[in-house]
């Protein structure tokens, strides 16, 4: 939800608690509804409260309109904000964004040497999906080798399992890690 929005949610959500509150009240009989009419009266009868109440109301009905008409957002529409919408003569079909982080973390932990990951997808305004891969690797794993492969695996099962052509595959190392035995020993 943008700025504008919020903003013109909050004005009408409190314009609309006033006028209730106050339509209660005069119900109840704790407000007199000519005294309000008098003080409403009185109110419209100065130049400079005229104007600043037509501005006001200007600026409402001007909110008013575009909540009506241009709230809705074509990204979050089409479903491209957490996901991808695929079309086809077919139908649709939207791919989500963590649907893609589960592929990923499926196609890491068959690599041997990468130890924990985390992963984020990235949709660019044009359409191109990358990815970046965040992982932990043992202490004996060439890093280029493992990099290399796990953008290749990742790129090819994307491609094979949704028929998606992924961009990048950038991957960062965050820590090189030691095996530990059960007894709580390092290894070699």
């Amino acid at each position: 939800m943008k700025v504008l929005d919020k903003i013109a949610l909050v004005l009408f959500s409190s314009i609309v608690l006033i006028i209730s509150v106050l339509f209660c009240f005069v119900i109840f009989g704790w407000i007199n509804i000519d005294v309000m009419a008098l003080y409403i009266k009185q109110c419209f009868n100065d130049p400079i409260i005229a104007n600043i109440t037509l501005g006001v109301l200007v600026v409402f009905i001007l909110l008013a309109i575009k909540g009506i008409f241009y709230t809705t957002n074509t990204k979050k529409e089409n479903g491209t904000d957490n996901g991808i919408l695929i079309q086809s003569e077919n139908g649709k079909l939207f791919i989500s964004k963590d649907t893609i982080n589960n592929i990923v973390s499926g196609v890491v932990k068959q690599v041997e040497g990468a130890e924990d990951i985390s992963s984020k997808v990235l949709l660019s305004k044009e359409g191109a999906i990358s990815i970046d891969v965040t992982l932990y690797v043992s202490q004996e794993v060439v890093i280029k080798d493992l990099s290399n492969e796990l953008q290749q695996k990742i790129k090819e099962t994307i491609k094979k399992s949704m028929d998606i052509d992924i961009q990048s595959v950038n991957i960062s190392i965050k820590n090189v890690t030691t095996k530990v035995t059960h007894q709580g020993v390092k290894e070699g």
